[in-house]
């Protein structure tokens, strides 16, 4: 607790100096646009205070959180699209203060995860679990398992959590968790010996009124049983709603494995319609990534009719010239989520299947595609693969992963090709939290809902999330990734002022 509590002072310093220096920017504003009488002078002196604050803000984040630049990325992407709030005339000043209250996590809990292997070696691996906003709610937000994680990186995903559960209109917080241990090539003994271990630290800070972590990459169904099996021995508790994406035979909901992908198309669908008056039916789609996100885009786009020809991963691309067909995707599903196999191993069990190495599908020159589904990983689709997408006749991107999209391929979209639909992850992948805020009701309520009324419900709130984008975006004259930004960060403010 005492690293808590230095953290806490540290970023409560660090809030105190920043404020005071934007109040004493916010007087000498004032003072300045009091001796113009005109409204023109007006807007230009709040243009200039909110430069100002965006500048100080980067320098601060900057100069503190240099060694994490998936965070900085993620909050410089999202200031971006705040700036029209920040120049407002009335509430600008209250908008700035409150963004910079959000850029920092209202907690960082870090911890060791000591395991044996299977030769009786003791090991250690870092843990964490980032509490970074619990003003909508508990702290709502995955754990990752992969060699890749650190403070840095998950500070950056439970920032874009916040909003995409705001999104959402759930009362949930945001917040994300995880470990540097790599699921790869381990036995399941040690995968068991080793989340037993990361829920012994982790347990004491969950409860279905505080925290409730999920999934994520590394972290399906059988390591939140395994977590959710030691949570219950060390607190003699079951039941209690303090983790989602269990299974069902443990109180899990159905369709929370499938929700994310399953709302990403059905956002997709419902903006082609609503953009291009047409649907998803024969168009060509390109999927990245081949867990659970990316799986379950496939089917409901093989459902809906349309050509899927690639999947991914970190070694390379699995092509398919004439398109996926339901016995290739279940090749897929079995390989991954039963077998643990790299695509590599099974391209010539799939008729017409072609394995790139060490390309991804935005690296694919020839690839001519409608539609564009990232579903892998943060920074995948850089300007020069864009460029080449939109050569190739793009018609829009849906964001299966969190910030798949660089901040320099976002501005090329916005400034030069609005007409591309392009929506982030916050609001196109925020089915799979949506289930898992159905799954806190279901055990909240100790009952079941049915499947069929778990995906109305999820049609329901993925149409929800698309009327509000388009509703602001009309108001603000934005883009779709603007107004998924804004409605969000309003939401939590209205929710911080209501507090007090």
């Amino acid at each position: 607790m005492n690293l808590i509590h230095a953290t806490v002072f540290s970023n409560l310093l660090s809030f105190i100096i920043l404020l005071l220096s934007c109040d004493t920017t916010h007087a000498s504003s004032q003072s300045s646009s009091s001796s113009s009488s005109s409204s023109s002078s007006s807007s230009s002196s709040s243009s200039s205070y909110s430069s100002k604050f965006l500048a100080s803000l980067h320098e601060n984040l900057q100069h503190k959180y240099a060694h994490q630049p998936t965070y900085l990325q993620a909050v410089q992407e999202m200031a971006r699209s705040l700036e029209p709030l920040f120049q407002h005339p009335i509430k600008g000043h209250q908008y700035q203060k409150a963004f910079l209250i959000l850029t920092e996590p209202e907690r960082i809990i870090s911890f060791k995860v000591p395991w044996e292997d299977d030769d009786g070696t003791v090991q250690y691996n870092r843990g964490w679990r980032v509490e970074f906003s619990s003003i909508l709610g508990p702290y709502k937000g995955g754990l990752r398992f992969h060699p890749t994680v650190d403070e840095g990186l998950l500070k950056f995903l439970g920032f874009e959590q916040v909003f995409k559960n705001a999104l959402t209109g759930l009362p949930m917080g945001g917040g994300k968790g995880g470990s540097d241990f790599d699921p790869k090539n381990k036995s399941t003994r040690e995968i068991k010996r080793f989340c037993q271990s990361f829920m012994t630290e982790l347990h004491r800070y969950l409860h279905p009124s505080t925290d409730v972590p999920a999934g994520d990459i590394g972290v399906g169904s059988r390591e939140i049983g395994i977590l959710m099996g030691q949570y219950k021995r060390l607190s003699n508790q079951h039941g209690g709603g303090v983790l989602t994406g269990k299974s069902v035979n443990i109180g899990g909901s159905f369709e929370r494995t499938e929700a994310t992908g399953y709302g990403l198309v059905y956002i997709a669908q419902l903006a082609t319609r609503d953009k291009h008056h047409d649907d998803l039916k024969d168009k060509i789609c390109a999927v990245s990534g081949s867990g659970n996100v990316a799986q379950y885009t496939c089917r409901k786009l093989l459902e809906f009719g349309a050509k899927v020809v690639t999947v991914s991963d970190s070694n390379g691309v699995l092509y398919f010239k004439d398109g996926m067909n339901l016995e290739d995707w279940k090749v897929i599903v079995q390989a991954k989520q039963v077998d643990r196999q790299r695509l590599s191993q099974i391209a010539d069990k799939m008729i017409g299947a072609e394995y790139v190495k060490d390309r991804s599908p935005w690296t694919l020159t020839d690839l001519k595609i409608d539609y564009a589904f990232p579903c892998a990983t943060q920074n995948e689709i850089d300007k020069d693969s864009l460029r080449q997408m939109i050569d190739n006749g793009l018609k829009g991107i849906f964001e299966g992963a969190n910030l798949p999209t660089q901040l320099s391929a976002q501005e090329l979209l916005q400034k030069q090709h609005p007409d591309i639909i392009y929506i982030p992850g916050k609001a196109a992948n925020a089915g799979g939290v949506g289930v898992s805020g159905f799954e806190m009701v279901q055990n909240a309520q100790k009952m079941p809902w049915k499947r069929e009324a778990v995906d109305e419900k999820l049609k329901e709130l993925m149409e929800g999330i698309y009327s509000r984008l388009v509703d602001s975006q009309s108001l603000e004259s934005g883009s779709l990734n603007d107004s998924a930004n804004q409605v969000a960060f309003k939401r939590v403010v209205d929710a911080m002022e209501d507090l007090g």
